[in-house]
């Protein structure tokens, strides 16, 4: 075992220890992982991302002999992809993991570009195998042959905290259609449609049906077009703010009637 090697084993058993806060840390594990087939493009799209980012650190370091290796592990920790691996199959999760440190350490110890882009194809090969172990996840899934995975994601349980969570969830759609996540930035739209906005629109037809349509549209028309023509970001951008300032407006709304109900009771 060479020396690269022998520090990877050693980070991966402080990591191991540490799986289950790190994961918390990392962020929410969201219902997508529970509906694998409808995001695999999504996946797709992520892995390519992923492979890419990681290869522009490891030329930066064969131009430079230097780069900041802590980018590998936030672009692994960005993506959906990740937790849809965590919770599916955990020996290629932790390949992964092995295979990011490969590359974090050779850069960190300053070793030869050669075995820098060594430890970089064997992390794309585990992306890829991951990729693969995913896909077939969700073939398992859609015949109920796996358990449901218990998520982390808060659920939003009032209609202004609903509100809430679509403007952040609009803001990463932002996001990623900057980092040419299409794929991601189109799917974010329709889930947060589907499992956030249509919970309240009952409430909210009740309150301003005209508002409701506007929106509906613009999840369901205007967003996604914007996004799919590949217009400029500041395009997308703009499409987003004119929701937002709709959404305040939602809210304000929802707040009056819970606050209407509240004073007859």
């Amino acid at each position: 075992m060479n020396k690269i090697s022998k520090k990877v084993v050693v980070l991966l058993a402080v990591f191991s220890a540490t799986i289950s806060m790190k994961a918390n840390a990392n962020g929410e594990i969201s219902e997508h992982v529970n509906n694998l087939s409808a995001h695999l493009t999504e996946y797709a799209e992520e892995v390519t991302w992923l492979s890419d980012k990681f290869s522009g650190v490891v030329d930066e370091y064969s131009k430079k002999g230097k780069a900041d290796s802590d980018q590998l592990i936030e672009f692994w920790e960005e993506v959906d992809f990740h937790s849809a691996i965590e919770t599916q199959y955990v020996p290629v999760y932790a390949t992964i993991w092995q295979g990011i440190y490969g590359v974090k350490v050779a850069i960190d110890n300053g070793e030869k570009a050669a075995v820098v882009e060594a430890e970089l194809l064997k992390l794309k090969q585990a992306l890829w195998q991951g990729l693969g172990a995913v896909k077939l996840a969700a073939q398992y899934q859609q015949k109920g042959l796996v358990p449901k995975v218990m998520t982390t994601e808060q659920e939003p349980t009032t209609g202004p905290e609903v509100i809430d969570d679509i403007k952040k969830k609009l803001h990463r759609v932002v996001a990623k259609y900057a980092e040419k996540l299409t794929e991601v930035a189109t799917t974010l739209v329709h889930d947060t449609y589907l499992q956030r906005f249509e919970g309240i629109e009952g409430a909210l037809i009740e309150l301003d049906a005209e508002l409701v349509e506007d929106l509906e549209k613009d999840f369901n028309v205007t967003l996604p077009q914007a996004i799919s023509k590949d217009t400029s970001v500041d395009n997308v951008r703009a499409v987003v703010e004119s929701m937002q300032v709709k959404l305040d407006k939602a809210r304000s709304l929802l707040v009056k009637a819970e606050e209407s109900r509240k004073s007859v009771f």
